[in-house]
């Protein structure tokens, strides 16, 4: 059996988005590709918030390796959206973010989803790094 969506009380770290016009497909929802954009997003400027991530000059960065998202209910221009954000594993050179994407004020989620990014040297991404300290505390942070 399927588990329910997540709630707002199940994140740890929030971001508002808005929806653009452009998000929205033919059939009147939000495009599922466009879910994934709100989930690197929301990745995104939770490194930059925390410190972790100089887009222009950081050493090591984080390549997605992995990543889904669970479906519960559509999302359409002109919604706002708030992004859900916990690290539900920090491994050495990973860490895994469960992610959840909140219509206007509801608290159910109307999509779920994870990405897994692994540390790596920028100059030579074939080569993983520990993660960085600054992202080991940020995500022990937000921890579920």
């Amino acid at each position: 059996m399927r588990a329910p969506p997540g709630k707002r009380a199940d994140y740890r770290w929030f971001l508002a988005m808005p929806t653009r016009w452009m998000d929205n497909d033919i059939y009147g929802h939000m495009n599922n590709v466009q879910h994934y954009s709100f989930f690197d997003t929301l990745v995104a400027r939770f490194l930059l918030a925390h410190g972790v991530l100089d887009l222009k000059s950081s050493e090591h960065v984080g390549l997605v390796v992995e990543t889904g998202c669970r479906y519960h209910a559509p999302l359409a221009f002109p919604d706002e959206i708030t992004g859900g954000l916990r690290v539900s594993r920090l491994g050495s050179s990973s860490i895994t973010y469960a992610l959840a994407l909140f219509r206007n004020e509801e608290d159910v989620a109307a999509a779920e989803g994870h990405f897994t990014h692994v540390y790596v040297k920028r100059a030579a991404q074939s080569e993983t790094v520990p993660l960085p300290a600054a992202l080991r505390a940020a995500g022990e942070a937000v921890r579920a």
